[in-house]
């Protein structure tokens, strides 16, 4: 797969794939990711995944002979994605009604019904790409096609943590209150990130999410168990 790079900083070095969101890109970006700390820890501080980019920090300038010994290392390496295990995770969502405001205008501006855009939302299997934007904000790859959306022109102020939501062609969950300009179409009731763990984010890079879709009456119970600590999430 074609992939270029350029010295952003004298210590940062970012590689760009072609633009699209897929598992390939993404296999392909985390291999290079644990290649890199497996060889290379001690001279690098940070390596962060976008759709289409890695991003290597380095703990001091890296000269172009340097980073093309690395860079010519990585291509002439044979990667299996074989060597990758994925979690697939059920996110319970209550579509709609006060849990998706968005929902109603959504589906008059798409001229989908609301039901068929709860039905073509939980019908796919979506693949975390990255966390960004907010702590344990998940960008997932995968969304219907009919479901893309452009995000709104005015981000609204307050978006509810759990907010389900569509951005053009992603979709993605609110983990905490925070302005936002996608389309909220549900809630969950878990928690997605909590600071104060040792793991903050259950789901990592490469994983599988899938929604399931339940009622208020259901929200709420998950909800109680969450807030006593009692709840695990399922794994599919």
């Amino acid at each position: 797969m074609q992939k270029t790079y350029f010295q952003v900083l004298p210590n940062l070095i970012e590689i760009q794939w072609p633009k699209a969101i897929s598992d390939e890109i993404l296999f392909d970006q985390l291999s290079w990711k644990t290649f890199l700390m497996e060889n290379h820890a001690d001279i690098i501080l940070e390596i962060r995944i976008g759709f289409n980019s890695l991003s290597i920090l380095f703990d001091k300038s890296i000269s172009e002979d340097e980073w093309i010994i690395i860079w010519q290392t990585l291509n002439n390496f044979n990667f299996s994605q074989s060597s990758f295990y994925s979690n697939t995770w059920k996110i319970p969502v209550c579509y709609g009604g006060n849990f998706g405001l968005d929902l109603k205008k959504l589906s008059e501006e798409k001229h989908i019904s609301e039901m068929d855009i709860i039905d073509l939302h939980i019908r796919k299997t979506y693949r975390l790409h990255f966390y960004g934007f907010l702590p344990g904000f998940m960008y997932l790859g995968g969304l219907d096609p009919l479901l893309a959306h452009p995000r709104k022109p005015i981000p609204d102020r307050i978006i509810q943590n759990g907010a389900v939501a569509i951005g053009g062609n992603q979709t993605g969950i609110y983990p905490m209150e925070s302005p936002g300009g996608w389309h909220v179409i549900g809630r969950t009731p878990l928690k997605l990130f909590d600071s104060k763990s040792q793991d903050p984010v259950i789901p990592k890079q490469g994983d599988l999410i899938i929604f399931n879709k339940i009622d208020q009456i259901e929200f709420d119970h998950i909800a109680n168990l969450v807030s006593l600590g009692q709840y695990s999430w399922e794994n599919a």
